[in-house]
């Protein structure tokens, strides 16, 4: 029987119990949190006018194709900063195209009433990880449905590097509508940028500031320095996740953990009160309230990771979607699909495929099979610049084959064979390189993980707007002054673009840059190539070590990919995953299924997670609304609500999990054929034997 269930048959005389100083809930959960910076803000929003969930746009507010404008654009008030943060973050992560699901098996009117408006407190602040100087932001929303009788909480860490909303769309509404208080964190990436040549940047609420007060990111250069910095990289930015010359998501379970604390913190504000001369409080604590670790893809590893290292019960358990963990690497058990090859190579840290995908992909794209097929693969890949990359591969030996075709095909196996990610990915990842995704991450993240700073330029990459010819513009004051609400955290995004300052001729954007040693526009093949190299931390070309200050950076890199590794230890808790087995973005033999197999390994029999991978499910919901992909892909979006229901009723009533499967969903087919419920079967209680995923004999099995 798992611990709150335990609990719960005391409810009425836990929840109303009194707590002394030497009860096990430590610290006091009535008091303000030493990590937290500065004053909490607190608003209530009436559910009519404004709301927590959609701030006040509704259900069809946010399926609008066109957002609410500002009354000022160039000073935006928080509030119509809120409600565009919201919107823009609600729409990233969930398909509203009609057809899709939404309004049907998802959104905030579904399971409700009326519009989805959900009326309740919000809580927002900066807080910091002990030893680190970067600030995080922290939010936790109260809805008027919360009842501390039955007290639940759910965290929110944002998706991406996105900011204190990036998880309103996922956890958010699947909590409010619970009637749970939901804590979100930025986790210390998010959408803190900083215009080095105005010296702006955003307050938590958003709005512009160059003045010397607290801020999302300030990149750390003097005057000086930056006067220095913009006489040679004018209209430059500096953005939080890349540039703050730390590692965050080596923090990024602390910081969920910290979010629950400050969950209690303000819940306690609010519903604790003291009883007599005693002293003793009536609080809401971990003993009696419900407490879910969850969120999507890097919100959903932060959430794992805080459960691995939550000592003192915080957690009662884990329900994410497609997690980007890196689970630490353990060649004592294998992974196999079907009757398909073996795969030892597994648990490959994330900066090791990108990189790959970012440096192979663009000529991949042309694989006969692929180019013609691929969604959106002409629209965003010219077949003139693939195949200059793979002229450039091929004149560094790093594929096979004469002309395109052949060299094309030699990229599309390496990524899939040698990098063992799967064929299902295929027919998506090119749309994913010609949104630059893979690039982005791989800047972002070896960057990150070198702890270095703008003034760094790794790799020669800067960040900046860009002009129709891919020349460096200043960005529109219009634009910027939206950035806390547009801004994916990740460039490019919101106006802001890769530059490949190396480029032939001048510092041109990353996709329409020419390497200089190629003399053919090749998508600034050289930095590609360079990051390529310090992930690897050697020559891609030759295989040999890499020396002096590369070496002392991939050495920094290697150190920061260590820092995040996960252990695979739950610590018992009852955990859900659910993961596409096409997710082009976190490949699943380096995240979900390892960390299945790890897990295994570190708990054996004591293990409480429950792993199940969903057929024709993709790592990017909204991309579901794109003909030629609607076709192929249902919401997985839509598995990831049924794993939280799962998990709560297993927690709540002890429900038993499912087994560990294989779902076999179906694709509608049509973009204008509607899904339905014969699209997307449920997670099965008793499933088909020939659905089971199993761990034996060290080895994670998974059905074809």
């Amino acid at each position: 029987m798992n611990r709150f269930l335990q609990g719960s048959l005391l409810a009425a005389s836990v929840i109303a119990s009194t707590l002394t100083v030497a009860d096990e809930v430590r610290p006091p959960f009535n008091q303000r949190p030493a990590f937290l910076l500065g004053e909490v803000s607190q608003h209530y929003y009436d559910g009519i006018t404004d709301d927590l969930l959609t701030a006040g746009l509704g259900a069809s507010g946010l399926a609008s194709p066109t957002p609410s404008g500002f009354v000022e654009p160039l000073q935006p008030g928080p509030q119509e900063l809120r409600r565009l943060a919201i919107y823009n973050n609600y729409r990233a992560l969930v398909d509203t195209v009609p057809g899709g699901g939404y309004g049907v098996f998802f959104g905030p009117q579904v399971g409700g009433s009326g519009s989805g408006l959900i009326p309740g407190h919000e809580y927002v602040a900066y807080m910091t990880v002990p030893g680190s100087e970067v600030s995080v932001t922290v939010m936790a929303q109260v809805p008027d449905s919360f009842d501390p009788r039955r007290p639940c909480m759910v965290t929110a860490p944002s998706s991406g590097s996105r900011g204190i909303y990036g998880a309103i769309g996922t956890a958010g509404e699947w909590g409010l509508k619970k009637g749970c208080a939901v804590v979100y964190t930025d986790k210390g990436t998010g959408t803190g940028a900083h215009n080095l040549a105005s010296n702006a940047t955003q307050r938590i609420d958003g709005t512009l500031s160059q003045a010397d007060e607290p801020v999302l990111f300030r990149a750390g250069l003097d005057d000086p320095a930056r006067a220095d910095f913009n006489a040679a990289w004018p209209d430059r930015f500096a953005w939080k996740h890349a540039h703050s010359r730390a590692n965050p998501e080596a923090d990024w379970g602390r910081h969920v953990l910290q979010s629950v604390e400050f969950g209690f913190y303000v819940l306690n504000r609010r519903f604790g009160h003291e009883l007599g001369n005693n002293q003793t409080l009536m609080t809401i604590n971990p003993r009696n309230t419900l407490v879910i670790a969850s969120s999507v893809s890097n919100g959903g590893g932060a959430s794992v990771r805080a459960a691995e290292l939550d000592e003192r019960g915080l957690i009662d358990g884990v329900a994410v979607s497609e997690p980007n963990v890196n689970p630490r690497p353990d060649s004592g058990f294998t992974i196999r699909q079907g009757d398909g090859p073996v795969i030892s190579g597994h648990s490959r840290s994330l900066l090791d495929y990108t990189t790959a995908l970012a440096l192979y992909q663009g000529c991949a794209n042309q694989a006969p099979g692929i180019r013609d097929i691929a969604p959106l693969n002409g629209v965003f890949n010219p077949p003139a610049v693939g195949a200059n990359i793979c002229s450039a591969l091929a004149s560094r030996g790093l594929v096979s084959g004469v002309g395109t075709d052949e060299q094309a095909a030699a990229a599309l196996r390496i990524l899939n064979e040698d990098f063992a990610i799967q064929p299902e990915q295929n027919l998506l990842a090119p749309v994913h390189f010609g949104l630059s995704v893979a690039q982005s991450i791989a800047m972002t993240y070896a960057n990150a993980y070198g702890q270095t700073g703008v003034d760094d330029r790794l790799c020669g990459l800067s960040l900046a707007a860009t002009d129709a010819l891919g020349a460096v513009t200043p960005l529109d004051p219009v634009r910027e002054a939206a950035l806390f609400a547009t801004s994916n955290g990740i460039p490019p995004t919101a106006g802001v673009n890769l530059v490949y300052d190396a480029a032939a001729g001048q510092p041109t954007l990353l996709a329409a840059s020419t390497s200089p040693g190629t003399g053919l526009p090749d998508h600034g093949f050289e930095a590609l190539l360079c990051l390529r190299a310090l992930a690897a931390g050697q020559d891609p070309q030759t295989g040999e070590p890499l020396q002096g200050e590369a070496a002392d950076l991939a050495q920094r890199i290697a150190a920061g990919i260590d820092a995040v590794r996960a252990s695979g230890n739950l610590r018992g808790k009852p955990a859900v995953v659910v993961t596409g087995r096409a997710d082009a973005i976190l490949p699943i033999n380096h995240t979900s299924r390892p960390y299945f197999g790890l897990n295994r390994r570190v708990e054996g029999e004591a293990s409480g997670l429950h792993y199940y991978e969903v057929l024709n499910a993709q790592h990017l919901d909204v991309l579901n609304g794109f003909p030629g992909i609607a076709e192929r892909y249902i919401p997985l979006h839509h598995y990831y609500f049924q794993a939280l229901d799962l998990m709560y009723d297993h927690l709540r009533h002890g429900t038993a999990l499912p087994p560990s499967q294989v779902v076999r969903t179906v694709p509608r087919g049509s973009l204008t054929t509607p899904l339905a419920a014969a699209n997307l079967p449920a997670i099965a209680a008793t499933p088909a034997t020939a659905d089971l995923i199993e761990f034996a004999d060290n080895q994670v099995r998974i059905p074809d």
